[in-house]
């Protein structure tokens, strides 16, 4: 969940970059944890995560900034469903990993008790 969700946030301040400034992608992405990481080329996520993450970093500078602007616009559309979908996996394994700890807890009160 977190890396689509500085991927979408990286690729909005892409976007204002090629529009209002000409700043380098490396300083750009300083603030962020798994950017860089991802730029240097190791692999963040597995599978077909992965591969969409290094297609991302691979076509990044290639063509013109217009035609950057149209990719970094399309990429985003497919970040944010990324991101939705990891924020609801998220969401759904987080609540139940409490409630398998929670009858754990009440498992261990019984079996002591």
């Amino acid at each position: 969940m977190s890396v689509y969700s500085e991927l979408y946030e990286f690729n909005e301040l892409l976007l204002l970059n090629l529009k209002f400034g000409r700043e380098d992608i490396k300083k750009i992405s300083q603030g962020f944890t798994y950017i860089g990481d991802i730029i240097d080329g190791k692999n963040v996520l597995k599978g077909s995560d992965g591969e969409f993450l290094l297609n991302y970093i691979k076509n990044l500078g290639q063509t013109d900034a217009l035609s950057q602007i149209d990719y970094l616009t399309e990429r985003k559309v497919y970040i944010k469903k990324y991101k939705d979908e990891s924020f609801a996996d998220y969401k759904k394994y987080s609540s139940l990993y409490v409630k398998i700890f929670f009858m754990l807890g009440v498992l261990v009160a019984v079996l002591l008790a």
